[in-house]
Parts: structure tokens; sequence; C-alpha cells
């Protein structure tokens, strides 16, 4: 079995968009191919350990605070000095809506909302849409929320661009 060695990266440089110098050194580093260049999901993005395959298959482990998320175009530093550019996927997200009225379904509706807590699966109320992320596979979520048979309840999916991403906060469990 080989030992594959892995790139590590936990020095942040900046953003791009923020930094003319930084695209600079970007920009000579890639002709000297000394930048990596890694594409994380944006679950990934906000972990404080992050393994990642470089797009030239070089296996990369990110660390840094949890108190903040990577963004497209930040860079870091590796140990052996290449830069790491960060690019971040297409979010997918769970939508569910009401095709008709939820007026005299409150108590299955907060066994939904405590279900979904439940399992640590990060919601967002906007425009009279529950909006999941997505943090295990579709078919899971999507088996849990038919068991409850509301009815008029629709699950679409939809795909946002980086740019266009809705941040949800961490659940965490409080100690007295």
């Amino acid at each position: 079995m080989i030992n594959e060695k892995i790139e590590i990266a936990q020095n942040y440089l900046g953003n791009l968009t923020e930094d003319t110098s930084l695209a600079q050194r970007v920009k000579s580093a890639r002709a000297q191919n000394h930048c990596l260049e890694v594409y994380l999901s944006p679950t990934d993005s906000g972990k404080g350990r992050i393994q990642a395959r470089s797009t030239s298959g070089i296996t990369i482990g990110i660390i840094k605070s949890r108190d903040w998320s990577l963004r497209p175009e930040d860079v870091l530093v590796t140990e052996s000095g290449n830069l790491l550019l960060i690019h971040l996927q297409e979010q997918r997200l769970m939508v569910l809506s009401f095709t008709e009225p939820v007026a005299g379904r409150a108590i299955e509706l907060v066994h939904l909302g405590h279900v979904l807590g439940n399992h640590h699966w990060p919601i967002i109320i906007r425009n009279n849409k529950i909006y999941l992320q997505l943090i295990v596979d579709a078919a899971i979520v999507e088996k849990t929320i038919g068991d409850f048979h509301i009815p008029g309840l629709r699950i679409d999916y939809e795909s946002r661009s980086p740019q266009q991403q809705l941040h949800f906060s961490p659940h965490r469990h409080h100690s007295p």
C-alpha cells in the first residue's frame, strides 16, 4: 500500500476579489504550477477540517476555525508553499412548500420540525417555503418527510450558485 502525501493548508491569505496583489500572486503561481485548486461543497466550506482532492489530483487537507466559512476565490498557502485557490460548487437544496392551506395541521408541522431538528438537518424558512440543506442523501430526507403524510406538502429541489447560496446556521447544543 502506498502512503499518499497530503498537502496541508491552514494559513489564510485572503480573497482574490478583495486583494489585487493576491490575484497577481495567484496568477504567477499558476504559471509556475505552484497553485492548487479545489471545488468544495457548501457544507464542507464551514467545517474545521476538510479533506479534498485538487483539480490536479493531489489530496488536500484544510485546517481552519469553524467560526467562518470558506468563500469562492479564498486563497490559502500549503505547508509546502503552494497556493490553494478555493471554488464552491452549486448548492442543492430541498424546498418544501404547501399546495393546500395548513390551518389545522399545527401538530403535524411541529412534529415535522422536531424530527428535522432532531436529525440536525439545517433549515431556513423564507417566503412561505422551508429550505433544507442536504447533508444526507435526499432520498432519506424525502422518506422521513413522506412518513408524515401531510396533505399538500410539496417537495422540490433548487440549485443555487455560490454567489446565491443560503447560509444555514450550525446547530449546536449548549451546555449549562
